[in-house]
């Protein structure tokens, strides 16, 4: 059994490791509204690309590329390099492995490319090959230049490996603690949502017009479309690691304080069971001490007794 100074060490071990689980959960819950402010902040320019996408439509036609026969599949996987983030990384991973199981494009024809090297290995680990590894920004301030980084990855892929679809998988934000895995698709455009685009009723009476050739000016606002989706599925996917993180401290803190409590009694009834046997002891030494005064006295009487006395 410990000792009181033992025990009163791991109490004060518990609660350092308690103040910084609760740091740990509070900066969790600074970042993802730090996240959601940067989703929030793509809305009004995701619109300005959308308008100027419906333009571009409205005025002319787009050309149907031919789809070749050795086409390549590319693959995002966002994922992180941080720790102490809960099941983050398995749950996207194994989404993604599934999702690319399920495209019909043999692994000889995949392109996979990884945000954060611990997705990278569980996919690996599920015999999927990884072309390439990002590391994952601390902040919002280093997601626009590796967006930018990857959109020119894409590029790349398209025109010079064949890559003709592109899926992106992520985690995506929803409240509080809770996120889920989701699959977007970025290549080929869905002709459908183009068709609403274009059909779309424009807010003025004025339509904009443009002198820039139809088919440069529609392949950058593509360009400008996918940093857009890429960007936004960084930050939910950013903000989801801080929830995954939230929850992961949540569930932490509870354990910690669940142990301290089981230390305190237990630093309690030690400190109660010394301070019986301290008690008892100043008892027992008691006792003996009068044991001690009382033998003297008894012997002192007895010799005391007259002389006519003695039978």
């Amino acid at each position: 059994m410990l000792t009181a100074e033992a025990l009163k060490r791991k109490i004060q071990s518990a609660d350092d490791l308690l103040g910084v689980v609760k740091t740990m959960k509070a900066l969790a819950a600074v970042s993802i509204r730090q996240y959601q402010r940067a989703v929030e902040s793509l809305n009004d320019y995701n619109a300005t690309v959308e308008a100027a996408l419906q333009i571009v439509l409205m005025r002319g036609r787009g050309r149907v590329e031919a789809v070749s026969k050795q086409r390549r599949l590319g693959v995002l996987v966002f994922g992180t390099d941080q720790g102490l983030c809960g099941q983050f990384n398995q749950i996207v991973g194994l989404w993604a492995l599934k999702e690319i199981g399920l495209s019909g494009f043999p692994p000889e024809r995949r392109i996979v490319f990884a945000v954060g090297r611990r997705v990278a290995d569980i996919l690996e680990d599920g015999g999927q090959e990884v072309a390439e590894v990002l590391d994952t920004p601390g902040s919002t301030a280093g997601i626009t230049s590796m967006v930018q980084d990857i959109t020119f990855v894409l590029e790349e892929w398209r025109f010079r490996h064949t890559v003709e679809e592109m899926c992106l998988y992520y985690n995506e934000y929803i409240s509080g603690a809770t996120y889920h895995p989701r699959t977007m698709r970025l290549l080929p455009l869905d002709r459908q949502w183009l068709e609403s685009l274009r059909k779309r009723p424009w807010d003025s009476k004025t339509i904009p017009t443009f002198t820039m050739d139809w088919e440069r000016i529609f392949r950058t606002l593509v360009r400008e479309y996918l940093f857009v989706s890429i960007y936004r599925a960084f930050a939910h996917s950013l903000a989801s690691e801080n929830a995954s993180r939230l929850a992961a401290m949540q569930n932490a803190e509870k354990n910690i304080e669940e142990r301290l409590e089981e230390l305190g009694v237990q630093f309690h009834r030690q400190r109660q069971m010394t301070i019986t046997e301290e008690l008892l002891d100043i008892v027992a030494g008691f006792e003996a001490m009068k044991e001690e005064r009382a033998a003297p006295a008894g012997r002192r009487r007895k010799r005391q007794v007259p002389a006519g006395e003695r039978g």
